[in-house]
């Protein structure tokens, strides 16, 4: 209805292909790719694509379009969901603000990953001394010639006895 739309006629759109193009920059940007790497990465995650794809995308007038299997890729390679993608970016963050989040952001969830690595590594091995307790002392001598700090040591035999890391 004639009613509906703004002044000027135009729908305005919350998401466009403008705004993947702008995060498309932005995300390589952040994370210091070409746009060399960016096609190869996007071409490794399953749609083939070349540096000048990339390069048009983000700045050739009119801009290269991008199809749903491309705006996908995007989305695997940059480890975001797709409607992010899709969203503008937030503005009053520059470049390096949004290196150190994301870098934060990778830390975080390595360590969150490693914290679960932990968690079942230790509550196999209490798993096996309570089917093996003679293995017990061994496996906390084993703890401490690995790790060369005792107060390590300590701590992850606790978590040991205590069956879990959490």
């Amino acid at each position: 209805m004639a009613g509906d739309r703004p002044e000027g006629g135009e729908v305005p759109l919350l998401y466009s292909e403008g705004n993947v193009a702008a995060r498309v920059a932005l995300e390589r940007e952040v994370r210091g790719w070409s746009t060399t790497e960016l096609a190869e990465r996007v071409t490794r995650a399953g749609v083939k694509m070349n540096q000048t794809a990339v390069w048009r995308i983000e700045n050739a007038t009119p801009r290269r379009r991008i199809n749903l299997d491309e705006a996908l890729a995007f989305s695997r390679v940059f480890e975001l969901p797709l409607e992010e993608l899709m969203s503008p970016p937030l503005e009053g963050l520059d470049i390096a603000s949004r290196r150190l989040v994301q870098e934060a952001v990778e830390a975080f969830y390595e360590t969150r990953d490693a914290r679960d690595r932990l968690h079942h590594a230790v509550v196999a091995i209490a798993d096996h001394i309570k089917a093996h307790p003679d293995s017990s002392r061994a496996i906390h001598e084993q703890c401490l010639r690995l790790m060369g700090d005792e107060r390590d040591a300590r701590t992850l035999s606790g978590d040991i006895e205590e069956g879990g890391h959490y």
